[in-house]
């Protein structure tokens, strides 16, 4: 059946269906034009002792997240950012530790590793931006 595609496709889609060597790249993977300039990789954080942890299961606890990080140095604090209606986490965390050193063997030894089954992420954490200030013109809130 997917010979019978491939036969009747016109040849821009045969290399979907085909799988020779014709075919050597795969065809989902878009090539940038020739002189472009690559888009730069997202900005990393200052090395500091708090990291921000991604990619986390919806099952894993702040106490799972400590005891697999205190493996590689003190840590001070651990915290699972959770839904507050479900109680399951959000799929982020964050863990601090006694010393920058720590830190960053804590990444060393945790980013792209399995963490209740899912591949988590560690890196430094970013400062919280400053809050927006409302506008001193627009009305409050409520009634006057």
């Amino acid at each position: 059946m997917a010979t019978r595609a491939a036969v009747a496709a016109p040849h821009v889609l045969r290399r979907f269906f085909c799988s020779n060597s014709a075919s050597s790249t795969f065809p989902f993977v878009p090539t940038p034009p020739a002189g472009a300039v690559p888009t730069p990789a997202r900005p990393t954080a200052e090395p500091n002792t708090n990291l921000f942890v991604s990619g986390l299961s919806k099952r894993t606890t702040t106490e799972k997240l400590r005891e697999e990080f205190s493996k590689f140095g003190e840590v001070v604090y651990a915290r699972v950012v959770a839904d507050r209606v479900s109680g399951y986490s959000k799929g982020f965390g964050f863990v601090q530790y006694a010393t920058i050193e720590d830190a960053a063997k804590g990444i060393e030894g945790m980013d792209g590793k399995f963490l209740d089954g899912w591949v988590i992420f560690a890196e430094y954490a970013r400062p919280r931006p400053p809050p927006a200030h409302l506008n001193n013109n627009s009305p409050p809130f409520g009634r006057q």
